[in-house]
């Protein structure tokens, strides 16, 4: 028996989506026209005004932003609305240390709430259910949208955010929970711990789980249902365009439906921003049509991925998306966070380093590695022990600081990381994916 929060919305008809959007859309262009004169600019730049947006099918004349226009204009700069009617913000790590910053309104968080809320009746959840939202709370976007969508639900919510495993476990049994949400790792990970304890999914009362904010493999999703006995959930979102809920998984786990009268999204061609045919793979662009303080026009997202607009078993008749195959940029996701080589290259030019380094992910037990091996100059070069791992503490608080994670940081020998043809190769991902 599918679940719907909002049944009217998700279950509407195709043309009563598509008029929402329109009226939607135009309004908020009008808005953003009037409001951001960053986006004015920009508008104005590529010769285009609020009159010649008439439907979505208009999208395409607009210009696109992108990470570095958030960079640009950080941090006030695309603000939609005065600073008095912003009530909050959300952050996640840009590319060379300079924070995303995202702002809501109270109405904002009210229709983010209503997102997640959606996911979580998608996966089943009533408000007879024990919530576990085990993402990270604070400024990442996890904890605080689900935890809003669980009230929304009016399901028990447990906030026990990231780690602690040991006391996790232990709520998930005392409480009775029934529902998970946190990264696909993190999940993994609290399988294998359970497995210790002896544990088998007999023992543990969960029946689903959310789990987004990184890259995980459909073998990945069979490991964590064998072990902990629940069907798994997929949910995509982005900071910039409110946090987790923007798309999410159906009973039917075939591609996640976006939440259309929110978001309208296009697949482009990353090199030439030309719009793709439906099911084609591209990169996927987000419009979002009726947020007030941060209004992302046609924001490129630099996930890979098609859309696909075929019935679904679930009754929804919103469009979905696939799972995100990869990225057009350089960016990794490493335990759910945000990690550039860039921001890598800041801390160890501030450190004095040149930047011949090497980024080595892996995924041990579920659960990512994340090496940084870094040349020394032939000036710093030592072979005291002692020296070289104070050095090697100095950077990896150095990078904790700047990512937010923590890296295990080798230093080499000079000219000791291989070049190929002129170009080291920066990144090292082994994780099977």
């Amino acid at each position: 028996m599918e679940h719907y929060y909002q049944p009217e919305i998700e279950c509407a008809p195709r043309e009563e989506i598509v008029r929402l959007q329109n009226e939607r859309l135009v309004k908020q262009i009008r808005r953003v026209w009037d409001n951001v004169p960053y986006y004015r600019k920009k508008m104005e730049d590529h010769g285009v005004t609020p009159d010649d947006i008439k439907t979505v099918d208009d999208l395409h004349k607009l210009p696109f932003l992108s990470k570095s226009d958030l960079r640009d204009a950080y941090p006030y700069g695309l603000l939609g609305t005065p600073l008095r009617d912003a009530v909050r913000i959300q952050s996640t790590s840009g590319t060379t240390g300079k924070r995303v910053v995202a702002f809501y309104t109270r109405h904002d968080i009210d229709l983010w709430e209503d997102c997640c809320a959606r996911a979580i009746c998608a996966a089943g959840g009533t408000n007879e259910d024990v919530c576990q939202v085990s993402y990270g709370y604070g400024l990442f976007t996890g904890g605080p949208g689900l935890n809003g969508g669980s009230h929304k639900v009016g399901c028990l919510t447990v906030p026990t955010s990231s780690g602690n495993t040991d006391r996790q476990i232990m709520f998930i049994q005392d409480l009775g929970a029934t529902i998970l949400c946190c990264t696909p790792s993190y999940a993994a990970y609290l399988g294998e711990r359970m497995k210790e304890m002896g544990l088998g999914p007999d023992d543990i009362p969960l029946k689903a789980g959310i789990f987004g904010a990184e890259a995980w493999s459909e073998e990945m999703r069979r490991d964590i249902q064998n072990t902990l006995g629940i069907k798994a959930y997929d949910i995509y979102g982005l900071t910039e365009l409110s946090g987790p809920g923007v798309a999410f998984e159906c009973s039917d786990q075939h591609g996640m439906h976006i939440n259309e009268d929110h978001f309208i999204a296009e697949i482009i061609d990353p090199d030439t921003g030309e719009v793709l045919p439906e099911g084609t793979e591209g990169e996927l662009v987000f419009t979002a049509i009726d947020k007030e303080a941060f209004p992302m026009i046609r924001y490129r997202t630099r996930d890979i991925c098609s859309l696909s607009r075929e019935k679904c078993s679930c009754g929804r008749t919103h469009v979905r998306m696939s799972k995100p195959k990869g990225r057009s940029d350089d960016m990794l996701i490493i335990r759910g966070v945000n990690v550039f080589p860039s921001q890598i290259e800041t801390v160890l030019l501030n450190h004095g380093y040149a930047a011949n380094y090497q980024i080595i992910v892996d995924r041990v037990n579920n659960t990512d590695t994340f090496d940084v091996q870094v040349e020394m100059t032939p000036e710093m070069f030592t072979d005291n022990v002692g020296e070289i791992e104070s050095r090697q503490r100095d950077l990896s608080a150095g990078l904790q600081s700047m990512l937010g994670i923590k890296a295990k940081v080798s230093l080499v020998a000079p000219k000791s990381i291989v070049r190929s043809e002129g170009k080291a190769v920066r990144v090292i991902d082994k994780r099977k994916i």
